[in-house]
């Protein structure tokens, strides 16, 4: 692989730079070092040269200064040979194992792209978001890698000489159309979140470019190029509002209400306030509009209506306004902005609507069996920010996850403190009659999300309920799954109830009938990373599971046709289990996945993942026709239902040609 360091007047932080390449655990002999000085003229060449002689592996270019960090970069593209390519910038450095995991990340799935967790030093900001976990294999629309468009990234150079892609000659902003577009046109995207790969930090003299060309002079042509890019590879549509977002965002309205007021009128006026209004005319479409915050709702008003004073007005005062607090109407939160209502500004209360954005601060605290164990007490505090005490209209809801039915609604009771000094306002205690809690009827079969509508001033929001306190072992406790013994009908099995946690804390319920199917064990559900066209089912079960051992993933197709695959048990865990479908040979129809157990005729679900994306492969033949797989939600008892079916390859020409 190639790892590419364009330098400039980088003394002393260089020497660590480089030396944090030669010292990587992949090895020398993997690992090509191209650094170009961009006509230094502190001592950054010779250092250059001599940390060269110490390393047959590492080339030296001397050029003239090209005023930013995109031409050393396509310097070291043009001579770059390895099948990999690591954009280092030469004031940061690489912690001794990044780059290996990093290749290995893109060796083990197939990706084009991988990130690798950044790591502030001396205070310089960095994305976090995106590195909450590891993600073998994703993309754009499923992560948060979009957020970050900084070129330190390992990407594949085959992405890079196919798409054509180099820098431009700007002072800033020039990674953000180069990494846009190997985003957008990746085959798959990896993010090592649990090794500190990249320590990114500020230089001792302060000359950062992005400290030192940080006006809007020096934004404005890479601005363009991003809108122009995410234009070119994506179709109209609520997909490229997605990603155009993230630019409204950070390069049009942040930059707009931070650094225009600090030109002058005439500046602003003429040179880039005509260019920030294109942009909002051409690229916010009405859904994006919608989606943005209420700041940056105002500021592309004024600018779609030509409205230069107001929006000038709106930006040399935002910091201002954006305390002045929120007031409450029907029902809706808006904005207390000076324009709002303002007859003489007539813009519209859409621009001003924090409802949907508005913070909630919620925590469910216990989870609890009460009485004689057919009742689940939920207890937590909740609170809109800025909106005072819960009303007594806040109440628990019961959303179906993977399966049609209608929310469920449970009233809670407001005004408890569950902890000396906690505040009395902000908490909630529900009582979850499951024997009757269905409109008199026990709760149905199926994987039920909970929710909590809180109320405040008349305004309403909806969170899903979680707990963030876990134990020694990093768990969140749960009360033990229960058998609903009331309420069921003569000659009818008993439901079990099995509370649980996901991974980010959301608290769930999955109620099953012996008939219909037990509590899933399933943990994950997840494609091969390797083999595309084949699902890997993974499950664990519990020390208070007592029922029917899985032994089989099972998919049946809608027209009778079965296929089964054995579960493999771990050698060292007898119960952790892995299934592997080999979804290609599936023929085409709708195919639900349970697991089949040693009782007769008992099947347990294979629940239907929230963000399970589809698949494509080439079917084995003489033309090799493609075909896809996709995960519906309508699967019986909440089982993930697959379409498998052949690609139409010229209805898909005639969408893709618009």
């Amino acid at each position: 692989m190639s790892v590419i360091i364009p330098a400039y007047n980088s003394m002393p932080e260089l020497t660590r730079c480089v030396t944090s390449v030669m010292e990587q655990t992949l090895g020398p002999d993997e690992i090509e070092i191209i650094a170009v000085d961009d006509g230094s003229t502190d001592g950054t060449g010779p250092e250059l040269d001599r940390l060269a002689r110490a390393c047959s592996r590492m080339r030296v270019v001397h050029q003239p200064n090209s005023g930013g960090a995109g031409g050393p970069r396509n310097t070291g593209l043009d001579l770059a040979g390895g099948d990999y390519v690591f954009f280092l910038d030469s004031d940061d450095y690489l912690g001794p194992d990044a780059l290996r995991r990093m290749v290995a990340m893109a060796d083990e799935n197939r990706t084009d792209v991988v990130l690798g967790k950044m790591v502030s030093v001396g205070g310089r900001a960095v994305p976090t978001a995106v590195f909450s976990h590891n993600q073998p294999r994703t993309d754009i629309f499923s992560s948060a890698a979009y957020r970050t468009l900084g070129c330190w990234k390992l990407f594949r150079r085959s992405l890079i000489e196919r798409l054509g892609l180099r820098f431009p000659p700007y002072r800033n902003c020039e990674d953000k159309p180069f990494t846009a577009a190997a985003y957008l046109n990746a085959d798959g995207i990896s993010v090592v979140a649990d090794y500190d790969c990249y320590y990114s930090r500020n230089r001792q003299n302060g000359n950062n470019l992005t400290l030192t060309a940080a006006d809007l002079v020096h934004r404005m042509d890479g601005t363009r190029l991003c809108f122009e890019t995410v234009a070119r590879y994506l179709d109209p549509g609520p997909r490229r509002d997605r990603i155009m977002r993230r630019h409204v965002e950070w390069e049009l309205c942040g930059p707009l209400r931070a650094l225009l007021p600090r030109e002058s009128e005439r500046r602003a006026r003429e040179h880039f306030y005509p260019q920030f209004r294109q942009w909002a005319r051409s690229y916010v479409t009405d859904g994006l509009f919608r989606s943005l915050t209420p700041p940056d709702r105002l500021i592309v008003h004024l600018l779609r209506t030509d409205r230069f004073e107001d929006l000038m007005a709106v930006a040399r005062n935002a910091k201002e306004d954006a305390a002045r607090g929120n007031v409450v109407d029907k029902g809706r939160v808006y904005w207390s902005h000076p324009f709002f209502r303002d007859p003489a500004k007539a813009v519209p209360d859409a621009c001003f609507d924090v409802t949907d954005h508005i913070p909630v601060h919620h925590e469910l605290a216990e989870v609890a069996w009460t009485g004689d164990g057919d009742v689940l007490r939920l207890t937590g505090h909740a609170r809109i920010e800025s909106l005072g005490p819960l009303q007594p209209t806040t109440r628990l809801v019961l959303r179906p996850n993977g399966f049609r039915h209608p929310d469920i609604h449970v009233p809670a009771t407001v005004g408890t403190a569950r902890h000396p000094g906690d505040d009395p306002a902000a908490g909630f205690t529900v009582d979850v009659d499951l024997r009757t809690v269905d409109a008199g009827a026990p709760l149905g079969d199926g994987l039920w999300d909970v929710h909590l509508d809180v109320r405040a001033q008349g305004a309403s929001r909806t969170v899903r309920l979680r707990n963030t306190t876990t134990d020694t072992d990093g768990r969140r406790p749960t009360p033990p799954q229960r058998q609903l013994t009331r309420g069921v009908r003569p000659g009818e099995e008993p439901a079990t109830v099995r509370p649980s946690f996901t991974a980010h804390g959301h608290f769930s319920l999955d109620v099953r009938r012996p008939g219909a199917g037990a509590a899933s064990p399933v943990t994950e559900v997840a494609w091969d990373a390797s083999r595309r066209a084949t699902l890997v089912v993974s499950g664990q079960l519990t020390d208070e599971a007592a029922g029917p051992r899985p032994t089989t993933l099972r998919a049946a197709a809608d027209r009778g046709t079965v296929r089964e695959v054995p579960l493999l048990y771990a050698q060292d865990d007898s119960r952790s289990f892995t299934g592997r479908m080999p979804v290609r040979k599936l023929r085409p129809g709708r195919w639900t996945l349970t697991l089949r157990t040693d009782a007769p005729g008992c099947h347990l679900p294979v629940p239907a993942p929230q963000e399970l994306p589809g698949t494509r492969w080439l079917r084995a033949s003489r033309l090799g026709r493609p075909y896809y797989a996709k995960p519906l939600r309508n699967g019986r008892q909440g089982a993930l239902m697959l379409r498998v079916a052949p690609i139409r390859l010229v209805a898909a020409v005639r969408r893709r040609l618009g």
